[in-house]
């Protein structure tokens, strides 16, 4: 029983219920987590896990999901706390389904890196070229002055369309020929690709017509024969099956409610504020719909078995999913550390990536070489090459802003420091 003060904190800060005996909510994997086999010690690895169970304590997640690999190997495969009835407004008679590994959750933005990377893929095939315009693939695309923005400037941000008009409501989201409508009849805000503008949601709505123009195949299918089915993937799919909605994690807005200017940051960037965005996310029509930016559905391992691939230089388990140089066009920094206009962030990107920096980035201290993408702010999945490692920390909640920021940021600097980057010579080289 909680005290009336914590209960009250615990209210205003919009967090969940954290046990006391931690071990009692955890899930691992013993069978997937083998450190002593690439010379790692398992302190080293508890060390990790130590910053998760503080990132936890926080609050913030009502469950979180980590798996983490170097060298190629799994170390560090566990989960902790609940899938569902332990959000903030959740009582305590609400039945409550625990997070294990095996449970998918949406990996929201995370989405588009491997959106992006079949966009690569096409390129790779020879059905695309990324210099091309939208509009000759897609001649509609060109109304408005559209005319000229390039594949390549949907991918990095520079598409000048960060978003559908601010009317627009939610259903729209899965209706995908009014979605199309929308984006071929808006303006763009620049076409010549000198700004980043974080695409939150369009950009992917774009590359999906593409694709699905030139090969004949929904997006679904074309990830399902290239990328899921040779990679053995359990789950990853854009949205889930009807008879599978109460399976995922839900989803929870969670910490202190943002207030201006941080709230009007967030409405800009996601179309709607936080509580707005939970409904939305945990809507069954949401779920079984194909949002290419924002919907993908599977766990941590499967999303850092897509960066190990990446890292292996395009090949998993023996079967090569893509070439090598594919895989470093995709990582390839364009343009120099910018602000980004949306987030008012400064950003590195490829054409699909968000990358590190030094000598602190997005992905925590000295990542230069690193490459992956952010969730809803509160997913990290990302593969660094200095250090032969590959990450997806997953989680439940979205807070903004909060007290759980300084965890977030002792997570990454543990992942930093406990994998050091690798003298030049034992590094693997897959972009810069």
């Amino acid at each position: 029983m909680l005290s009336p003060i914590k209960t009250l904190t615990r209210r205003a800060l919009h967090t969940c219920r954290v046990p006391k005996d931690l071990a009692s909510v955890t899930c691992r994997d013993t069978a997937g987590e083998n450190p002593v086999s690439v010379g790692l010690r398992p302190e080293s690895v508890e060390a990790v896990w130590r910053s998760v169970e503080s990132l936890y304590r926080t609050g913030v997640h009502p469950g979180i999901q980590i798996s983490l690999r170097h060298r190629g190997e799994s170390v560090l495969h566990r989960a902790i706390g609940h899938a569902r009835g332990n959000g903030p407004d959740d009582s305590v008679d609400t039945p409550r389904v625990a997070m294990t590994t095996g449970t998918p959750v949406c990996y929201f933005s995370a989405s588009k890196a491997v959106t992006a990377f079949l966009i690569h893929l096409l390129a790779e095939q020879g059905l695309v070229n990324l210099m091309d315009p939208v509009a000759y693939y897609c001649p509609e695309f060109a109304h408005n002055g559209k005319r000229t923005i390039t594949l390549h400037q949907i991918l990095s941000h520079r598409g000048g369309i960060p978003a559908i008009p601010g009317d627009t409501p939610p259903e729209v989201l899965w209706n995908p020929e009014e979605i199309w409508r929308l984006l071929c009849e808006e303006r763009a805000m620049q076409v010549d690709g000198s700004k980043v503008f974080y695409h939150a949601i369009t950009g992917g709505f774009v590359l999906q017509r593409v694709l699905e123009t030139v090969t004949g195949l929904t997006i679904q299918q074309y990830l399902d024969r290239y990328i899921r089915k040779p990679m053995g993937m359990t789950w990853f799919t854009y949205g889930v099956a009807a008879a599978d909605l109460t399976v995922p994690a839900a989803n929870y807005a969670t910490g202190p409610r943002p207030t201006w200017p941080i709230s009007r940051v967030v409405k800009r960037a996601l179309g709607g504020d936080i509580k707005s965005v939970e409904a939305v996310t945990n809507d069954p029509r949401f779920q079984q719909a194909v949002i290419p930016a924002g919907n993908l559905y599977g766990t941590a391992e499967e999303m850092g078995r897509f960066f190990q691939m990446m890292l292996n230089g395009g090949v998993w388990a023996g079967k090569r999913i893509c070439s090598e140089i594919t895989v470093q066009r995709a990582i390839q920094q364009f343009g120099s550390l910018q602000l980004d206009r949306t987030l008012m962030l400064p950003m590195r990107f490829s054409a699909g990536m968000m990358l590190g920096g030094d000598p602190v980035g997005v992905w925590g201290p000295n990542t230069r070489y690193a490459f992956g993408h952010v969730g809803l702010i509160n997913k990290f999945c990302w593969a660094d090459s200095a250090r032969d490692i590959s990450v997806s920390l997953l989680t439940t909640g979205f807070p903004i802003v909060g007290h759980h920021l300084l965890a977030l940021g002792k997570f990454l600097y543990n992942v930093s420091t406990v994998f050091p980057q690798l003298p030049e010579g034992q590094r693997v080289h897959v972009g810069a």
